[in-house]
């Protein structure tokens, strides 16, 4: 072998293993480097130079400088990142509203209570001005409640948009970044002819990473070195050197409520068809699943509260004779939210309290029909023609009427409970208005010093009016019997005659007076021939309470959910949605935590600087230098050898 070319293998062996240090100390040196994977010259031999005696070796060469890096691994870590952010976001906010609801200080039960307990104590002495004050005092306690609980999931609903928004910034910006490190790869792949410029690779993958954490990632490797990166379902956020622009607008029906869209020339919504995982998939799936449930089921109570305890006041009479008013405010009446360009207007109200849901609805006109739907479930409730409005849908409790002028395309978005809560006041003041009394009194006939003049054992219950028709009455309802026809002869109200049998009416039989205040009464006993009973306006009615416990009773009444709740019940299931959410959420936020720190563990092991293993690596070439070093002296001892010889 020639002393050229032990010398030349030397060197060879001097340059390899000088990069093998210089990657080495480059790996210790980014210890602590996020994202950085560590690195590794890969050492190839020198192609053999051949001989009479067979292929002699050349020496060794670095063909690449390659980082240590598994795609499948890190593709896992993104997407449990993505996984880990929504969830971890999701379970903070549900468990804010978790917390509100069900505080047994701040939340409704409590209110619910002492507002009830009030009217109990009122009814127990009617003409009480003080116990008639402390019910007022109590209804605006409750309203209070409502108020605040209203306002604190509306504070919640404006953070979202705070989020939306500072999320949408940061993917613009680490989209942005993205493009740029495309274009530097692309140009140093090129430079280097074709070999990988790590350190730019890695300082991409550390801005993907990041993105995974604000929504869910998928990327896809070109050729030229550049990669594409797509979110949510497949929305397209960067190729090659071009990064999309996201933005946050108002939606079409509430500009309050923010989206997130693709600027593109024209804006396009986004958020319900493409946004998934990461930070705004959580504050997204949030506000869609527990938040707008939470305020439309709060808003239930206060319209249901509101209009069934309205329905009964206004069936009483207050300490001033006068029949009762609204105690609370009307909150029937819905404003929906139009999406059109046309002169058609909606008006929506609330048809039947019991019937109501916690969904908001959309009618869709297609130019020919109207398509209500349900958005909770997207079921399709109704659809009708074109100039069928008014529309009452039963099974949802709401009335629809549309003015003429719709246009294909139109929409309109109803919410009936969403502002509920917001709304709900107390409209009576005066404690004097309070109807704790009932409006008609039945008594049996008496002579002009007020005692009873039948002889038989008949009796007539206390009535109890179901609406305001004809009230006050005009004259005084007179029921004379007839023992010889089993008839009692109505003077006055509906007049003409009512059948009674004592021999198989005598345990009770009701009876109903449909126009004159819906009336209902029972007569029983054996009354005797010309026995009468009179039923009156109450003219004297200051003890009386027969009303308030009408009122008092509505806490036990299930009036709400297709008469399945209490307000109390249905404020409960409420804070049962709410905290089984909150709580499968938690208990799924904690197992991603986990899962997220065993892929991150599992890529760590692959890619991670171990700096005992570089400690090691340097002591091996290091030793691997001395030794191309010494085959150089060796050369140099052989080749002044030779020159030696040739001289003598």
């Amino acid at each position: 072998m020639a002393t050229g070319d032990i010398l030349g293998i030397g060197v060879s062996g001097l340059l390899a293993f000088q990069r093998s240090l210089a990657t080495t100390g480059h790996n210790i040196s980014n210890v602590n480097t996020p994202g950085y994977s560590r690195q590794r010259v890969d050492l190839v031999s020198n192609q053999p130079q051949a001989s009479g005696n067979g292929f002699i070796g050349t020496g060794v060469q670095s063909s690449t400088v390659q980082r240590i890096y598994d795609n499948f691994l890190t593709g896992q870590v993104r997407s449990a990142t993505s996984a880990n952010s929504q969830l971890q976001t999701y379970s903070s906010l549900a468990g804010q509203v978790d917390n509100l609801l069900a505080d047994p200080t701040s939340g409704l039960n409590p209110g619910l209570q002492g507002f009830f307990d009030a009217v109990h104590t009122a009814t127990a002495d009617p003409a009480s001005i003080p116990a008639r004050q402390v019910l007022l005092s109590q209804a605006n306690t409750l309203i209070n409640r409502f108020h605040y609980l209203d306002q604190r999931l509306s504070d919640l609903r404006q953070g979202i948009n705070t989020q939306i928004t500072t999320s949408v910034a940061a993917i613009n910006n680490l989209a942005s970044g993205i493009a740029k490190l495309n274009q530097q790869i692309v140009l140093a792949k090129g430079l280097a002819g074709g070999q990988p410029p790590n350190d730019l690779l890695d300082q991409r993958d550390a801005l993907v990473a990041k993105l995974s954490e604000q929504v869910s990632v998928t990327s896809v490797d070109q050729n030229d070195g550049a990669q594409n990166i797509f979110i949510g379902t497949g929305q397209t956020l960067v190729v090659g050197g071009n990064a999309s622009t996201l933005s946050v607008v108002g939606n079409p029906y509430d500009v309050t409520r923010y989206e997130v869209a693709l600027s593109t020339g024209a804006i396009t919504s986004i958020t319900s068809d493409y946004i998934t995982g990461g930070t705004l998939g959580g504050a997204l799936d949030f506000r869609k699943e527990m938040l707008d449930p939470a305020q439309n089921a709060l808003g239930r109570v206060a319209i249901g509260l509101a209009t069934t305890f309205n329905d009964q006041h206004k069936l009483g009479q207050d300490l001033k004779g006068v029949l009762g008013q609204d105690f609370f405010n009307a909150l029937g009446s819905i404003s929906p939210k139009v999406y059109s360009t046309s002169a058609a207007t909606l008006t929506a109200s609330v048809s039947n309290v019991n019937a109501l849901t916690t969904s908001d609805y959309r009618l869709d006109y297609n130019g020919a029909n109207y398509t209500l739907t349900r958005l909770s479930d997207n079921a399709v409730i109704s659809s009708v023609p074109f100039g069928a409005f008014p529309q009452t849908i039963a099974s949802e409790g709401l009335t629809l009427t549309l003015t003429a002028g719709a246009v294909a395309g139109d929409s309109f978005l109803i919410q009936p409970t969403r502002t509920a809560a917001k709304d709900v006041s107390v409209v009576t003041s005066d404690p004097t208005r309070i109807a704790l009394a009932g409006p008609l009194v039945t008594r049996e006939a008496t002579n002009a010093n007020g005692l009873p003049t039948n002889l038989g054992t008949g009796k007539i219950s206390a009535g109890n009016v179901t609406n305001t028709t004809a009230l006050p009455l005009a004259a005084p309802i007179t029921l004379t019997f007839n023992s010889a026809t089993n008839l009692f002869n109505v003077v006055g109200g509906p007049g003409g005659t009512i059948a009674y049998n004592p021999a198989t009416d005598s345990a009770g039989k009701s009876f109903t007076f449909a126009g004159f205040g819906g009336v209902t009464f029972s007569l029983s006993g054996v009354p005797s021939n010309g026995d009468s009973f009179t039923i009156n306006n109450n003219t004297n009615g200051v003890s009386d309470n027969r009303n308030g416990l009408l009122l008092a009773d509505l806490r036990n009444q299930t009036k709400l959910a297709n008469s399945s709740a209490t307000y109390a019940g249905a404020y409960g299931q409420l804070i049962a949605d709410v905290g089984s959410t909150a709580s499968r959420v938690d208990v799924s936020a904690s197992a991603q935590k986990a899962l997220l720190n065993n892929v991150t563990a599992s890529r760590d092991s692959v890619s991670a600087v171990n700096l005992d293993e570089e400690a090691a690596n340097m002591l091996r070439f290091q030793q691997a230098y001395q030794a191309a070093a010494q085959v150089i002296s060796v050369s140099n001892t052989l080749f002044q050898t030779l020159i030696t010889a040739v001289r003598g």
